[in-house]
C-alpha cells in the first residue's frame, strides 16, 4: 500500500521528544484495514517514507485512533524543515519492521 498527504509537523516533548506528522483520517481508515496483517506490536506499522529528497525506513505509531509518523533529525536539517511547517510525504508500507 502506498499513501500521498501533506501535514503539519509538531513536536512532542515527552521523554523522549520527536517530531511527527499526523496522517489524517482518510488514510489512517486504509490503515486500519491492513495493521492485523502488518503490524509487529503495539500496532506500529513498518513503512518506507520520502519528504523532498530524503527517503528512509521507520515505522508509524498508533496515537488517538489514527497514526503518527516519526521525522528524523537528519532528515529534518536535510529538507530545511521544522515545527509548525506542513509538509507532503509518500509512505509505501513495509512487510519487515524498520
Amino acid at each position: 500500500m502506498r499513501l500521498r498527504f501533506s501535514g503539519e509537523i509538531w513536536y512532542w516533548r515527552g521523554p523522549s521528544p520527536f517530531y511527527f506528522v499526523t496522517v489524517p483520517e482518510e488514510q489512517c481508515r486504509d490503515l486500519r484495514e491492513v495493521s492485523a496483517a502488518l503490524t509487529y506490536g503495539w500496532g506500529c506499522l513498518p513503512c518506507t517514507v520520502t519528504l523532498g529528497g530524503s527517503t528512509w525506513r521507520t515505522s508509524m505509531f498508533p496515537k488517538d485512533g489514527g497514526y503518527i509518523v516519526p521525522l528524523k533529525a537528519k532528515v529534518r536539517r536535510a529538507e530545511e524543515v521544522d515545527d509548525g511547517m506542513v509538509v507532503d510525504l509518500q509512505l509505501a508500507l513495509d512487510t519487515a519492521p524498520a
